[in-house]
C-alpha cells in the first residue's frame, strides 16, 4: 500500500515538475515573442500623427472666410489650448489609468475578454485613449479580434515613441464628436459657437459623453440619454478627484445652450475667389488636392471683406435679375496687386465658372491707354495731332481694306489731340497711331502690361478686338496707377502647414517695367473721361457717370457689341468690370449698356468713402502746363477753354494758341494761361508784417 502511495506521489511531482517545466517554457516563449513585438516596433520607429484637417482661409483682417474638408471638420489645436475641464472630463470616462499604463490597461482586457466569452461574442471594449487614438489613425472601427490585435500593436508603438501629453492631444483632435465636428476645437464651436479652451465643466462633460456613440448621446439627438450620460462623467470626475460634490451638483444642474450650427462653411464669403485661390495652391504653388482639402493648412488671403461686400452689393442692385447678362469683376491695389475683391458671375450657386478669371472677352477701347503708352514712348504727346474723319485704310501686302467707324458713325472731320481722341474714344486717331508704330508694337507693349492671352497682329487690335481677361486688364491699369512698376495678381499672403510652419509667403519686389514720367502722363490724360473741357464732336464717355464722383479717377470704358468695359483707379485701388452675355450675345438693352459704368462708379464710391481724397501726384520729369485742348497749344487768356495738361518735361508744347486772340504778338506773352505757383513771403517779412 506504502509503494503503491508512493509511486503515485512521484507521478504528482513528475507531473508537476513537467507542468512547471511546460509553464517556463511557454513564459520565455511569451517574453520572446514580447520582446521581438517591441523589437520590431522600435525598428518600425514612430508611426506618422497625420490625420486629415480642414484647410482654414482667412481675409486681409484675420477673418475666417472658409474651410475645404471631405465632411470632417477638424482643427487642430494644441494640448493647453483645450479646457482643463474636457481633459479630465476625457479621462475620467475613458481611460482613468491613461497617466499609468503603457498603451494597453491589462486589468480591463482581463474584464473584457471574460465577458466577451460569457456572451460569445464582442460585447465589451477595453481601450485605452492609446489604443482608440490608434484606431482612429490607421484602422476601421469594425469590431473584431484581428483589429483589436492590431490596436494593441499601434498602440504599444505610440507610447514608445511619443510622449502621453502628445497622444492625448492627438486623441482629443480627432475623435468623432458627431454632426461631421471631428476635435475639440470643431466640437466646441458647433456645439456652444465657442472655443475649446473656454468650455465650463458642464459644457465640457457634456461633449465627454458624446464621442461613445455620436448618434445616441448627441444633446441634438436624445437630450435626455446625453443628460445622463453627462452625470456619469461627473460622478466619474469626482471619484478621480477633479471636482467635489458641489461642483458634480450644480454642473448637472445648471442649462445649456446649444449653436447647433459650424463656424465655416465652403464657399460661404467670395466662393469665385475661393476657388481661385484654390487654382493658385494647386498650379502656382504645386500643393497637391489632398494637401489642399485636408492638409490643416492656413491660408492667409488678400480678400478685403468691405470691398467683397461693396462689389456684390453693387452688382446686385445694378443688374436685372431677370436677365441672362453676365458679370466679371476684380479690384486690385495697385501698389502690389492684391486681389481685394473679385466676383466671377450674377450667381456662383447656378454657374461657378469664373469670368473675372477664366472668361476672355474683347476688351473694346479700354485696350487704347497701352497703345497710347507706347505712342508716348515713341515721341507722341497729349497734344499730338490727326485728323479725325471717316477713313478706309488701305494695305500693300494684299490684306483687305479695313473702314473702322466711331461710335454713332460721329467724327471731328478735323486735326484732334491726342487727349481729346482718348477721351473721346475716338477709333480712326487709334488705329492710324496702331498702323504708325507698327502692329507689333502694341502686342508687345500689352506683354509688359502683364497681359497674357495672345494679340493678333491685325489693325483692329488698337480697337481691342483680341480677348483678354479681366483680370488681367485690372493688372495692366494698375501699373499705370502705381508709376510703372510690375505686379502681380496676388491672391494669398502667406500659407502655414499643419504645424504652424510658413511654407509659402509673399515676396515683393519692385521692378520699374514703365517709365514712370509716361505713366504719370498716360494716366492724367485718363482723367479726362471725365473732364468735360475736352468734349467734342460728341461728350466725353464717362459724362454719363461725372455726377456720380465725389473724388478724382482716372479710367477708360470699352464697348464691342457683346462687350461693355469700366476700368479705372484712384491711388489707392484699381477696378475693372466686364458686362455681357455668356455666348457673345449683342448687348442691346440700354440699360444693360450702362451696367459697366455704374457697377464701377458705384464700387468705386461706396470702397472711398472713408477713405483719403488723394490726387495723382506728378513724378519728376514731368511738367503741366494749361493748352487749348482743341489744338494742342499753349493757351492764352483768350481761349475759351484751358485744361492744365502734364507732359513729360522737355516735350511739353512752346507754340502759342493764336485762334482766339487778336492782339499783336508782343503782347501774347502776357496774356498766357500759366499754373498760378503760391509765392512764399521771406520768414523775415512775416514777422515784419505780423508786428
Amino acid at each position: 500500500m506504502e509503494v503503491i502511495t508512493d509511486q503515485r506521489f512521484r507521478k504528482t511531482i513528475k507531473y508537476l515538475r513537467a507542468l512547471f517545466f511546460f509553464t517556463v517554457i511557454i513564459a520565455a516563449f511569451c517574453s520572446l515573442i514580447v520582446i521581438g513585438i517591441l523589437i520590431y516596433a522600435k525598428t518600425l520607429g514612430p508611426p506618422p500623427l497625420a490625420v486629415p484637417q480642414s484647410t482654414l482661409y482667412y481675409a486681409n483682417d484675420g477673418t475666417i472666410i472658409g474651410e475645404s474638408h471631405t465632411g470632417q471638420k477638424r482643427y487642430w489645436i494644441k494640448l493647453e489650448d483645450i479646457s482643463p475641464n474636457l481633459v479630465n472630463a476625457t479621462i475620467s470616462v475613458e481611460d482613468k489609468r491613461f497617466y499609468d499604463h503603457f498603451g494597453l490597461d491589462i486589468k480591463r482586457i482581463v474584464a473584457a475578454i471574460i465577458a466577451d466569452i460569457k456572451a460569445m461574442g464582442k460585447v465589451q471594449g477595453a481601450s485605452t485613449i492609446t489604443q482608440q487614438y490608434a484606431r482612429n489613425l490607421f484602422l476601421e472601427h469594425d469590431k473584431t479580434w484581428i483589429r483589436k490585435l492590431k490596436e494593441a500593436f499601434y498602440a504599444i508603438r505610440l507610447e514608445m515613441s511619443y510622449s502621453k501629453e502628445t497622444i492625448l492631444e492627438g486623441y482629443l483632435n480627432t475623435i468623432n464628436y458627431g454632426h461631421g465636428a471631428y476635435g475639440a476645437e470643431a466640437a466646441s464651436q458647433y456645439y456652444f459657437g465657442k472655443s475649446a479652451a473656454d468650455l465650463t465643466l458642464e459644457e465640457a462633460t457634456m461633449l465627454a459623453g458624446i464621442p461613445k456613440g455620436p448618434g445616441k448621446y448627441s444633446p441634438l439627438v436624445s437630450m435626455e440619454k446625453a443628460k445622463d450620460r453627462q452625470k456619469i462623467i461627473l460622478s466619474a470626475m469626482r471619484q478621480n478627484g477633479y471636482i467635489n460634490q458641489a461642483e458634480e451638483i450644480a454642473a448637472a444642474k445648471k442649462p445649456l445652450t446649444f449653436i447647433g450650427k459650424h463656424k465655416h462653411f465652403q464657399l460661404e464669403t467670395a466662393p469665385y475667389f475661393q476657388d481661385t485661390v484654390q487654382s493658385v495652391l494647386k498650379n502656382e504653388l504645386s500643393i497637391d488636392e489632398r494637401t489642399i482639402a485636408l492638409g490643416g493648412l492656413k491660408v492667409y488671403t488678400t480678400l478685403d471683406l468691405q470691398d467683397q461686400e461693396a462689389a456684390e452689393k453693387v452688382i446686385q442692385n445694378t443688374m436685372s435679375t431677370d436677365s441672362d447678362i453676365q458679370v466679371g469683376f476684380v479690384s486690385m491695389n495697385p501698389k502690389n496687386g492684391f486681389i481685394t475683391a473679385m466676383v466671377g458671375g450674377t450667381h456662383y450657386e447656378s454657374s461657378p465658372f469664373n469670368r473675372a478669371v477664366q472668361a476672355v472677352r474683347q476688351p473694346g477701347s479700354t485696350i487704347k491707354p497701352i497703345l497710347y503708352y507706347a505712342a508716348l514712348e515713341h515721341g507722341f504727346t497729349p497734344s499730338s495731332l490727326m485728323r479725325s474723319e471717316q477713313t478706309t485704310f488701305h494695305f500693300e501686302d494684299g490684306k483687305p481694306p479695313y473702314t473702322p467707324r466711331n461710335f454713332n458713325n460721329l467724327y471731328a472731320n478735323d486735326n484732334m489731340t491726342l487727349v481729346q481722341a482718348l477721351a473721346l474714344s475716338d477709333n480712326i486717331y487709334a488705329v492710324k497711331t496702331h498702323l504708325f508704330l507698327g502692329e507689333e508694337t502694341l502686342v508687345n507693349t500689352a506683354k509688359r502690361f502683364g497681359i497674357t492671352t495672345k494679340l493678333a497682329k491685325v489693325p483692329s487690335l488698337a480697337l481691342g478686338s483680341s480677348d483678354v481677361r479681366v483680370i488681367d486688364m485690372a493688372t495692366a491699369y494698375s501699373l499705370l496707377a502705381n508709376g510703372g512698376y510690375e505686379i502681380k495678381p496676388t491672391l494669398i499672403k502667406r500659407i502655414e502647414n499643419q504645424k504652424g510652419e510658413v511654407i509659402y509667403e509673399y515676396n515683393k519686389e519692385r521692378k520699374p517695367v514703365l517709365r514712370s514720367d509716361l505713366a504719370f502722363v498716360m494716366t492724367h490724360m485718363l482723367t479726362g473721361i471725365f473732364d468735360q473741357k475736352l468734349d467734342g464732336y460728341a461728350p466725353v464717355t464717362g459724362s454719363t457717370i461725372i455726377n456720380k464722383m465725389t473724388r478724382l479717377y482716372a479710367g477708360k470704358s470699352g464697348t464691342t457689341e457683346a462687350d461693355n468695359w469700366m476700368i479705372g483707379y484712384s491711388p489707392q485701388l484699381t477696378a475693372a468690370v466686364w458686362t455681357g452675355y455668356d455666348k457673345g450675345k449683342p448687348i442691346e438693352l440700354t440699360a444693360e449698356k450702362l451696367y459697366a459704368k455704374d457697377i464701377w462708379i458705384g464700387f468705386m464710391e461706396e470702397v472711398h468713402k472713408n477713405k483719403p481724397i488723394k490726387a495723382f501726384k506728378p513724378p519728376k520729369g514731368t511738367v503741366g502746363v494749361y493748352i487749348d485742348p482743341h489744338n494742342g497749344k499753349l493757351a492764352t487768356k483768350g481761349c475759351p477753354v484751358k485744361r492744365l495738361t502734364y507732359y513729360a518735361t522737355g516735350t511739353e508744347p512752346t507754340e502759342y494758341c493764336t485762334e482766339h486772340i487778336s492782339e499783336p504778338l508782343k503782347e501774347r506773352e502776357n496774356k498766357i494761361e500759366k499754373p498760378k505757383m503760391e509765392k512764399k513771403t521771406p520768414w523775415y517779412k512775416r514777422i515784419f508784417q505780423w508786428n
